[in-house]
C-alpha cells in the first residue's frame, strides 16, 4: 500500500497501482493550472466517512509507493479517473475498467 499525502497533513492509504494513476490524473490536471477536488472514502479503521480536499498548482502533494517497480498504466482508467476530475465533484476512485487495446505504457 502506497501513501498519498496532502500537505503534510492529510494522507491515505492506496494500492501502488490505483496511486500510480491518481498520480498522472493530478499531476496533468495540476500541471495545465486546474485546481479540482479529490474525495475518497476513509476506511471504517480510521471512523468511515469520506474526506475531500482542495488540490491545486501550489499544494504540497506526497505520493510514497511501497513497491519498487512501477506498474503498467492502464490508459482506458486514466481516461475514467480524467473524467471524474474533470467534474463538478470531482475525482474519485472508479474500478479499474478491462485493459484496453492500446500499448501499455510503464509508469516512470
Amino acid at each position: 500500500m502506497g501513501k498519498f499525502i496532502y500537505e503534510g497533513g492529510v494522507r491515505n492509504e492506496f494500492e501502488d497501482r490505483l496511486l500510480a494513476h491518481l498520480q498522472v490524473v493530478i499531476g496533468n490536471k495540476l500541471r495545465r493550472g486546474e485546481p479540482f477536488y479529490f474525495v475518497w472514502k476513509d476506511d471504517i479503521s480510521t471512523g468511515g466517512g469520506r474526506t475531500a480536499v482542495w488540490l491545486h498548482p501550489r499544494a504540497n502533494l506526497v505520493f510514497k509507493f511501497n513497491g519498487g517497480r512501477p506498474p503498467a498504466v492502464n490508459r482506458a482508467w486514466l481516461e475514467a479517473l480524467m473524467s471524474t476530475a474533470n467534474s463538478p465533484t470531482g475525482l474519485y476512485v472508479v474500478p479499474e475498467p478491462a485493459e484496453d487495446n492500446l500499448p501499455a505504457a510503464t509508469f516512470a
